[in-house]
């Protein structure tokens, strides 16, 4: 009998465990990724150090260079450094920008990418997508997804509060963006894919039951397997739709017209809870805002430091974020006196 299958690009490894960073030379190796460690270790600020230390003795022939990522231009930089070496891969050790500048880094340059997660602020740590800034304005660039994730729970633990929160939200927001995807199935014919809806929505629901918080190595680690399986759902996908609805449209909106304001995360968590509302889910209007609530994000404008009407603002320009995508947003198509209306009901309710 004939077996039809389909290739998922989707890490070789994912460990997610305390010391995960004690196992990246076996990881390197057993995966066939560099049997003789030949690669380049990228740490970004903050515990670059302590972790190149950490890694040396694994790593004798590694060459260990620093960045503070973010931008393309850090990233070409990175490039350029990669290029005049000679090396079987690269591993990115660090928080989201980290990551997201090496990925962009190797995937230009066609070498194989390995991420070690110390921080769990957003799902960019599978995810065959990086988030960098040009000129001023941040963009997605698609990219390789890693080899092998890493995600070392004891420097996640000993990571700021509030990336971990950013990373809940992000976790969270999964539940409106598949939401939104299969709303755009109904209205618009958009083809959705099962198997990437499944792993969002199973990683979102996990962190969303979980009853424990930041201070706990089991919810850390039910964290960063929902980020880990949003960002192979992108992978399965070839998009990122199983992961960002009109959530990530308030986001983007939020970040263009003030910025600075929010984490991601944060910004997500409340895009998704005003879509969740504005989709008339009480049941998941309720459970998001307790879980919300419980970790410490934003269920209202003014939470994150926004009044009504820019919120307002935000959610009117939203749409004009990401063209041709149908959300919840498109599809009520409200005008600025009736979003106004919304968000006032909207703060009744969530407040």
């Amino acid at each position: 009998m004939p077996l039809l299958a389909r290739t998922v690009l989707a890490p070789l490894t994912v460990q997610v465990r305390s010391g995960a960073l004690h196992a990246l030379a076996a990881v390197l190796a057993d995966s066939r990724i560099s049997a003789g460690g030949d690669v380049a270790v990228v740490v970004g600020p903050g515990l670059g150090r302590e972790i190149a230390e950490l890694v040396r003795p694994q790593l004798a022939r590694a060459d260990v260079l620093s960045v503070a990522g973010g931008t393309v231009d850090v990233a070409s930089e990175l490039g350029a450094k990669l290029r005049a070496g000679s090396y079987d891969a690269v591993v990115g050790i660090g928080g989201g920008r980290t990551i997201d500048t090496v990925k962009y880094a190797a995937s230009q340059h066609g070498l194989p990418m390995v991420t070690v997660a110390t921080s769990l602020a957003h799902d960019g740590i599978a995810s065959p997508v990086s988030v960098l800034d040009r000129d001023g304005a941040t963009i997605s660039y698609g990219v390789h997804t890693p080899f092998a994730v890493l995600v070392d729970l004891d420097y996640v633990a000993r990571s700021p509060a509030r990336q971990t929160r950013s990373g809940i939200g992000d976790a969270l927001s999964n539940l409106c963006a598949v939401a939104d995807w299969e709303l755009a199935e109904r209205e618009r014919g958009t083809p959705v894919d099962g198997l990437a809806l499944a792993l969002a929505r199973t990683g979102a629901t996990a962190v969303l039951n979980h009853d424990g918080d930041i201070t706990e190595q089991d919810f850390l680690a039910t964290l960063a397997n929902a980020l880990v399986l949003g960002g192979v759902a992108m992978a399965v996908a070839g998009s990122s739709l199983p992961c960002s609805g009109g959530c990530h449209e308030i986001a983007h909106a939020i970040t263009a017209r003030h910025p600075g304001l929010g984490t991601h995360g944060e910004q997500v968590a409340l895009g998704a809870l005003f879509c969740t509302f504005l989709r008339g889910d009480s049941e998941l209007f309720d459970r998001l805002g307790a879980a919300l609530s419980r970790h410490g994000l934003p269920r209202t404008p003014m939470a994150l430091g926004l009044s009504e009407d820019e919120f307002v603002g935000a959610v009117a320009h939203a749409p004009s974020t990401r063209p041709g995508r149908y959300t919840i947003l498109e599809h009520r198509a409200l005008s600025p006196d009736q979003i106004a209306g919304h968000v006032a009901d909207f703060v009744r309710a969530a407040g």
